[in-house]
């Protein structure tokens, strides 16, 4: 029975009623798994899907409105599903992988998939983590599916005929099916693959089984029904057939693995074993409340809460489990980089450009062992693969830039995690930041110019050259305090503290920014600062001037000192949103996105500016972090179809909300600190995984009172304008005093500020 306790504001404060939801006992239900699914390439309003998983599961399920093998699978604005896809795809842009798909129809038989495709609506449509159901009209036939990590079960209700069916796609680039009538059985493999060369031995196995007879069992080539039971083509799929009676319910339990047949039939009995589809159902349900209730949140509308959980469901997916569980519950993976079958972690679907922000910051805080899980899995992409991915989907992608792997590996040991090989993540760190890698985005492009000239020029026809020297001197400090933790010698980690320094060389005194520079040392001209791509990722020179997250007291001296780098800061939002695409040949959506959400030059639909509002903390200015952030949850983020405000990405953009309705956001990522801004909700609980509680009260938190007048820490009055990782481990109560004006004093002592490299004591 759900326990919500609902009070009314008074009218006369907030000028409408807003109702206040107290404590939740299902948190689950509050999740709109179709927020940021109004997207398109030219806008994403978040570019995501309907994902019906498990945290962390192996795969995940989807309807497809979409073209099979179209990056975006499902659009909130289509009409037609076309069919039921297992997925692994991180996003859009980088599509999916071993994928295939599952669709009922009726009538005349019609399995290619804009034949077999039927028209829907959300108003018979249900969307959950742990539950998807929806009426295909022109099939008659409701779909239901639930999923456990490898396997998920599929519930069709046929109306009166003799010609029901369910087609399977294995899709093309190479795929096999087999049907067994007597054991209501399909077997199948898809090589279906998006980025990149096609990894060796990469089969993603799949079983299907029906609990009815088949009164028809055909197997598909392209456009062309055959008899044959078995066939390998480059696109195959099998139909089966029944006659069926008014509501007469067919299930279907599905398991894959990228190992075997052997193994996916091992997958599908160990999770779905003789369960219902109404168990596989309740545990699905079951495990999210378990994972979610880790953060309870108390005392905001009923907006934030239900954008607070769809938020966190967000963060709760990549990278995906790519590791299994033999016969003898032995952890295997099958490998990306060598084809074998391998003991040990593997993980995939995800980028470091965008996570090593506040995902894996997130993960150490709240989630710590599955990311000890993904340490180890670390580990074999660098024993296997010779580097750390950069990007994994689910080998190494040529996209994005940096060496933010450094960031993952440095920041997870430093908040605390243990028990893994961390000496050979210290060896993989090191060799990721002296060398190129095998392609462009993996290891460092530029890394001879980097490490003689202290940054990658502009004029030698490496691209995005500024973005580069930007996060690798960032890099090269999550390096060095990695290689303090683990006590390595000065002569080892000196020259990375030293080269964490490099941000300076692309400072242009002239305008306060940064520029890329050329060989010989002179700055790029002409130079514009709200020049899209060249010598920047995704971004202008107002949004990675701040890319310096290791020493932002060093930044604000090279500005002219504090007051100066506040009204930096402050410009970014007075400036008009202009834009200069022509490095690009057009007008890219993180530009769009920009340019609408009328907040000046910030751009919170991309990652690179996303901690810019709390930098004013280094600054002696904490209240303007206040006033920004929360503009920032009330106008980019919602619980709607079109609720993110550009890519969400991995759970990153999710992320940076969760963070910050919890009133703090970890800026530097590879240190003990959180910087401060002011929570969203009345009253937070955090969960930690030693047992310990972190509880966040601030009792007159409203839309008016955004301001932190006072805070205190275990009663203790608190001035400083950060917290620790290590205090809060410890539990701890955080009691903050919010008020309608700023208070212009606290926070203003250099002494409060959060940490920077150059002030370091």
């Amino acid at each position: 029975m759900k326990k919500l306790f609902i009070a009314l504001l008074s009218f006369a404060v907030t000028g409408s009623f807003a109702q206040q939801v107290g404590k939740i006992a299902d948190p689950v239900e509050w999740i709109n798994p179709l927020m940021g699914s109004a997207s398109k390439p030219s806008l994403s309003n978040g570019n995501t899907y309907p994902a019906v998983g498990v945290p962390w599961g192996m795969n995940m399920w989807t309807p497809q409105t979409g073209k099979m093998g179209d990056g975006w699978a499902y659009t909130y604005d289509a009409d037609k599903i076309r069919g039921f896809k297992q997925t692994h795809q991180p996003s859009p842009w980088m599509n999916d992988y071993g994928a295939f798909a599952i669709m009922p129809v009726t009538g005349k038989l019609k399995f290619a998939d804009e034949e077999r495709a039927s028209w829907f609506s959300h108003k018979a449509e249900v969307s959950k983590p742990y539950y998807y159901s929806v009426y295909l009209a022109d099939a008659d036939v409701t779909t239901e599916l639930t999923p456990t990590e490898r396997a998920a079960q599929f519930r069709f209700t046929f109306p009166k005929t003799d010609s029901s069916f369910v087609v399977i796609d294995a899709q093309n680039k190479g795929s096999y099916i087999k049907i067994f009538p007597k054991e209501r059985k399909i077997i199948g493999y898809t090589s279906k693959y998006a980025r990149g060369p096609l990894p060796k031995n990469f089969k993603n196995y799949f079983v299907i089984y029906f609990d009815k007879d088949f009164a028809l069992a055909k197997t598909w080539s392209g456009k062309k029904l055959g008899d044959d039971l078995e066939l390998t083509s480059d696109h195959t799929g099998a139909v089966i057939g029944f006659k069926t009676v008014k509501g007469e319910k067919v299930t279907a339990k599905t398991a894959s693995s990228f190992i075997s047949f052997e193994q996916a039939e091992l997958n599908l009995r160990r999770e779905l074993a003789n369960d219902s589809f109404d168990a596989t159902k309740s545990k699905a349900k079951a495990v999210w409340n378990k994972t979610l209730s880790k953060i309870a949140v108390e005392g905001g509308t009923i907006d934030q809460m239900r954008t607070f959980y769809s938020c966190l469901y967000r963060t709760l997916f990549f990278p995906n489990k790519l590791y299994e569980l033999d016969a003898k519950n032995q952890i295997v993976h099958w490998s990306p980089y060598t084809g074998d079958i391998k003991p040990g972690y593997m993980f995939a679907g995800t980028g470091f450009w965008d996570t090593f922000r506040a995902l894996y910051p997130f993960l150490n805080l709240v989630y710590p062992s599955i990311n000890k899980e993904m340490q180890e899995g670390l580990i074999n992409d660098y024993k296997e693969g010779g580097f750390l991915p950069e990007w994994s989907s689910p080998g190494f992608a040529n996209i994005m830039v940096g060496n933010n792997s450094a960031s993952v590996v440095s920041d997870a040991y430093i908040k605390g995690l243990r028990g893994y090989d961390i000496n050979t993540l210290w060896d993989a760190v090191k060799h990721g930041a002296n060398n190129e890698g095998p392609i462009e985005a993996v290891g460092r492009n530029g890394v001879k110019y980097y490490n003689e000239l202290g940054y990658v020029p502009f004029d030698v026809k490496i691209n995005e050259n500024a973005a580069k020297t930007l996060e690798y001197a960032y890099d090269d400090f999550a390096i060095y305090q990695l290689g303090r933790a683990l006590k390595r010698p000065a002569s080892e980690i000196e020259i990375y503290k030293k080269r964490a320094m490099n941000y300076k060389n692309l400072f242009d005194p002239a305008s306060g920014l940064m520029r890329g520079k050329n060989q010989d040392g002179t700055f790029q001209s002409p130079f514009s600062p709200f020049k899209w791509g060249g010598a920047f990722t995704e971004g202008n020179s107002w949004h990675y001037t701040w890319s310096v997250f290791q020493d932002i007291d060093g930044l604000a001296k090279l500005m002219g000192g504090h007051d100066k780098f506040v009204t930096k800061l402050d410009s970014v939002f007075s400036l008009p949103p202009v834009f200069d695409e022509s490095a690009y040949g057009g007008v890219i959506h993180e530009i769009r996105e920009m340019q609408i959400a009328n907040m000046g030059q910030y751009a919170h639909g991309n990652q690179p500016i996303q901690h810019m509002i709390y930098l004013y903390n280094f600054g002696g200015a904490p209240y303007k972090t206040q006033y920004w952030v929360r503009e920032t949850m009330d106008r980019m983020y919602k619980a709607t179809p079109d609720g993110y405000c550009g890519d969400e990405d991995n759970g990153q953009t999710s992320a940076w909300y969760v963070f910050s309705a919890m009133g703090f956001y970890p800026v530097t990522p590879a240190t003990d600190q959180y910087v401060l801004g002011a929570p969203l909700f009345k009253k937070i609980t955090l969960t930690l995984d030693n047992g310990k509680t972190v509880v966040i009260n601030a009792a007159s938190n409203s839309s008016d009172n955004r301001y932190v007048q006072s805070l205190q820490i275990d009663g203790k009055p608190y001035s400083k304008n950060w917290i620790s990782h290590s205090g809060l481990q410890k539990g701890a109560v955080l009691n903050f005093n919010m008020t309608a004006t700023p208070n212009k004093t606290r926070g203003s002592n250099p002494a409060d500020f959060p940490y920077s490299l150059s002030t370091e004591k």
